[in-house]
């Protein structure tokens, strides 16, 4: 007769088969039929196939643009109010909330505390997989907690199965307290377990590799990440025509990049454009104003204040 151990012992085996039966459905977890003879192909065919799949993903995002519009609309609003826009994920999916996050200081100009990304296993999960840390849900509520939710911010989950704790446990906290809550993952909606106010659900179907998430649901997600934040940095105000003119300038490259911008929009040569940089404190949109609107330093920080940092409004206003 074979004993299966104390209560704690069967309860973890009917846990574990209910994450297998878990798993077992998810596309992501399935065979690809087109990539079955990968491990036959020669290089040039291994990168024809992922490619191939690739290509299906864009396709896939731009099923669900209405629900990325909203989220960026609600995440706008978020940072309008003072509010906070909060990643949570474990794994690949954490990894990209967290880049995602720390690019928006130097490439928006934001505080590093309004977009913020946090990884189930903290920063150490960055470099080495902590791979237990996403199966426990109070790691995610603390993790939010840690950070005295309102309100007012925007908490996003991230999870390319749909079901890792650490995820859910995030969102859940944050239901409770009334923030606004997104989930993205790719899987369909119909799999999840949990209903939060947005779900951006990308089904990618079966990955190249199988289970190997790091692959095409990454690469949903972060084309998802991207329209979200740069969405949002654009309805803030962050972007003139195309270009990105409240970038910080921490580095050489970045106030090189700054004076080649009020060079390209106005009729200033290198000098003149370092000169207008340095009156502006390094401040590229208040150099811009002054540069195209005749302006004092004082003048084009009032304009900007006035019109919540659009440039277009700014110089439209004096016409």
């Amino acid at each position: 007769m074979i004993s299966l151990g104390g209560p704690q012992e069967e309860t973890d085996i009917l846990m574990n088969e209910v994450l297998f039966k878990q798993l077992n459905n998810l596309k992501t977890e399935q065979r690809n039929p087109n990539t079955q003879d990968i491990d036959l192909d020669d290089a040039l065919n291994i990168a024809k196939k992922i490619n191939n799949e690739d290509q299906k993903v864009a396709e896939a995002v731009s099923e669900k643009l209405p629900q990325i519009a909203q989220a960026i609309d609600w995440v706008a609003q978020a940072l309008s109010l003072g509010g906070r826009l909060l990643f949570f994920g474990a794994g690949t999916s954490g990894r990209l909330g967290v880049l995602d996050a720390a690019e928006c200081p130097p490439t928006f100009g934001t505080k590093p505390e309004q977009v913020q990304g946090f990884i189930a296993g903290g920063e150490a999960a960055m470099f080495v997989a902590q791979e237990k840390a996403e199966d426990q849900d109070d790691i995610g509520i603390a993790d939010l907690n840690m950070v005295f939710p309102t309100q007012a911010d925007v908490v996003c989950g991230l999870a390319a199965s749909g079901r890792t704790p650490y995820v859910h446990g995030a969102l859940r906290r944050g239901m409770e307290l009334g923030c606004k809550t997104i989930f993205i993952t790719t899987v369909p909606k119909q799999q999840l377990t949990i209903s939060p106010d947005l779900v951006i659900d990308v089904p990618v179907g079966p990955e190249v590799i199988m289970g190997s998430t790091r692959m095409k649901s990454a690469t949903a997600q972060k084309m998802v990440l991207n329209m979200i934040t740069t969405g949002a940095m654009i309805r803030q105000g962050k972007v003139y025509e195309n270009v990105m003119v409240d970038l910080m300038l921490t580095n050489a490259k970045l106030v090189e990049r700054a004076k080649r911008i009020i060079m390209n929009f106005s009729s200033l040569d290198y000098k003149a454009a370092s000169k207008v940089l340095e009156q502006a404190n390094g401040h590229v949109k208040t150099a811009l104003v002054m540069a195209l609107g005749g302006k004092s330093k004082e003048q084009a920080e009032l304009l900007l204040e006035t019109h919540q940092g659009f440039i277009r409004k700014a110089l439209k206003s004096q016409n």
